[in-house]
């Protein structure tokens, strides 16, 4: 299935992999956020370059994209299904299975909103806080 958010979904995807910042960005709309299990909730602009500060290198093994079928009208919705092998700024390699829930505007293949979903508990007691 092609579909202009899900293409967006596939570049964000191939950006994080490659630790690309302006090309993670550049998948979101001007006002978009993010919804992180660490961090909260934060503009995108304001985020991504947190992330790449933390980290070393991300290798992302996509899983499955979702597609919602009854995006209803607020626009539409991909969930990403994904393997994060994420190497932080110290060489620690931590690794988990995380979902990304994407939400479009109407009409529009820039994501508004991104929210995580991953179990924090086993990093947060493995790794501790190193967005600090």
């Amino acid at each position: 299935m092609n579909s202009p958010p899900l293409n967006t979904v596939r570049r964000y995807l191939a950006a994080l992999h490659a630790s690309d910042t302006a090309a993670l960005l550049a998948c979101f709309e001007a006002e978009g956020c993010v919804v992180s299990p660490f961090l909260g909730t934060m503009p995108a602009h304001a985020f991504f370059p947190k992330l790449a500060q933390a980290s070393a290198r991300s290798v992302i093994t996509p899983i499955d994209l979702l597609a919602s079928v009854q995006p209803g009208t607020e626009g539409a919705r991909v969930a990403a299904y994904f393997r994060y092998d994420w190497t932080l700024k110290d060489g620690q390699l931590v690794s988990f299975d995380c979902v990304d829930l994407f939400d479009f505007a109407p009409d529009s293949d820039r994501i508004a909103r991104m929210t995580i979903v991953y179990d924090t508990h086993p990093l947060r007691a493995e790794v501790g806080d190193k967005y600090a």
